[in-house]
């Protein structure tokens, strides 16, 4: 059912990081596609004026992209700001003088969420809430409890269908991507099921360390900052089955219903392990306990997945910065061909850099005998990231379009799932910087096949214990495949 579009935007935390990085930037480009022509009224306690908030959106739309000077002058005349504390009456009977005749306003929480609250109580009580909805930032809560506590605050204020749970890595062009050559290719669906597939590895890899941020690191670690969120949802949109039709629910209740089949993990389910070095960033307790990469074997109880294993792994200071998806294929009943090597059947799919889909298969070698190679077709290749992820969700969420958003149950359901594993639940395994995590992450997999190590360079999977051409990368861990220099990137951020 389309929804009444949102007739004026709030922004709470206009002064922080996320505004300086994200959402001014997302703004500039909202106004030059025509996207945005409401009042944008940012919300603060800086002492700021409207004026030194716009040249903060100037400095950042310059350092985080570039500036156009039409569509940033148009954004200057819809900005407005109010600086006051998120605990004072009078900063939201501000707000609600502001918004004027706006009636479906969309208030957007880039704070803490410990802030939440208070924030939707002095909405309600100032009239703000008539016709809302709200957008509230990642992490939706630190475990299973807290964010449930999270979801009981929201509906004392706002019904579900207004509240909107960004998580950007649904706003990446590649991620939808992913759902769109699912079902969109008729051809994919008898092989992605069960009797087709062996495993499923998701790898998502950083060249960079924490990048400064050592405090949040220190609250979250890789499983609630990746794993919990960016790394299930890829998983569910990989898993569900095809949506009942296009509103923007079927999308959820399919990824919600493989949520629900997905089991409990347990300690023995999970390696966990901390670069050398990770206690010497700024803001990290000396003696700190907190992964810095998390390799997990998640098992799916339906009719399509049951008994093919699906690996997840994620981690700082690895050897390349990209996130895949490995779809690896059953190996023929029968071997016909000697010389065919196994675990070489196999759909990729590159999230980023870029993306890309290959397909992993045998040929003949040319010449005489019937000698084969492995060969990988590169079947698509998309430099060009379309929108950003900031500027898709806010366009969304103003047009009340909650696809891309995650939804009570599906949020609920990823933290009863990762419960068992946080903290210190496993033993953590130390790495070096450059190699692809501790050793003992190879103990999760099943007999006869290791990591498939993505190399966004050949856009390939690498089978880290199959026999690899000269040319290619060495086996993951080895040391004659340092990494490249450290970068700072927002992959995964």
């Amino acid at each position: 059912m389309t929804q009444p579009p949102s007739d004026a935007l709030v922004f709470f935390g206009a002064t922080g990081d996320l505004a300086y990085k994200q959402i001014f930037p997302a703004l500039q480009a909202m106004v030059a596609r025509g996207t945005l022509d409401i009042p944008v009224i940012g919300v603060a306690k800086s002492g700021w004026t409207r004026e030194q908030l716009v040249e903060r959106a100037r400095q950042s739309v310059q350092e985080h992209g570039s500036i156009d000077e039409q569509a940033f002058a148009r954004l200057s005349d819809l900005l407005q700001y109010i600086d006051g504390d998120y605990n004072d009456d009078a900063t939201f009977t501000q707000l609600r003088q502001a918004l004027g005749g706006a009636q479906r306003p969309l208030h957007y929480l880039a704070i803490p969420p410990s802030l939440f609250g208070p924030v939707c109580e002095r909405l309600a009580a100032s009239g703000c809430t008539q016709g809302a909805r709200i957008v509230v930032e990642k992490p939706f809560g630190h475990d299973l409890e807290s964010a449930r506590a999270l979801n009981a605050t929201l509906h004392g204020v706002f019904a579900e269908a207004d509240i909107f749970r960004i998580d950007h890595y649904l706003g990446k062009e590649a991620v939808q991507n992913l759902l769109y050559l699912r079902f969109a290719n008729g051809f994919l669906e008898p092989l992605l099921r069960r009797a087709g597939v062996r495993e499923i590895q998701i790898t998502m890899a950083e060249t960079f360390g924490v990048a400064g941020r050592g405090r949040f690191y220190e609250e979250a670690g890789a499983i609630r900052d990746v794993v919990q969120n960016h790394m299930l949802q890829v998983l569910g949109l990989l898993t569900m089955e095809a949506p009942a039709n296009q509103g923007q629910e079927a999308v959820r209740d399919g990824v919600a219903r493989v949520f629900k089949s997905v089991r409990s993990l347990t300690p023995a389910d999970v390696v966990r392990g901390q670069y050398a070095g990770y206690t010497r960033e700024a803001q990290v307790a000396p003696d700190s306990q907190v992964e810095t990469y998390a390799a997990l074997r998640f098992e799916v109880d339906s009719w399509r997945w049951a008994g093919v294993p699906i690996y997840v792994r994620v981690g700082k200071e690895l050897p390349v910065t990209c996130t895949a998806v490995t779809v690896v294929f059953r190996d023929p009943p029968q071997e016909v061909f000697a010389d065919v090597a196994p675990h070489t059947n196999f759909l990729r799919l590159q999230l980023t850099p870029g993306v890309q889909v290959t397909l992993g298969l045998n040929t003949k070698r040319p010449g005489a005998g019937m000698k084969g190679q492995s060969t990988e077709l590169t079947l698509h290749r998309q430099e060009a990231s379309g929108l950003a992820p900031y500027d898709r969700l806010l366009t969304d969420a103003l047009a009340g379009d909650a696809t891309l958003f995650a939804r009570e149950d599906e949020v609920e359901e990823a933290w009863r799932i990762v419960q068992g594993v946080l903290g210190d639940a496993a033993p953590l395994q130390p790495y070096a910087p450059g190699t692809w995590g501790p050793a003992g992450a190879d103990t999760l997999l099943a007999p006869g096949l290791g990591w498939m190590d993505p190399d966004p360079d050949r856009g390939t999977a690498v089978p880290a214990l199959a026999p690899t051409p000269p040319s290619a990368p060495a086996p993951h861990g080895s040391a004659e495949n340092p990494a490249p220099a450290a970068q700072a990137s927002p992959v995964g951020e």
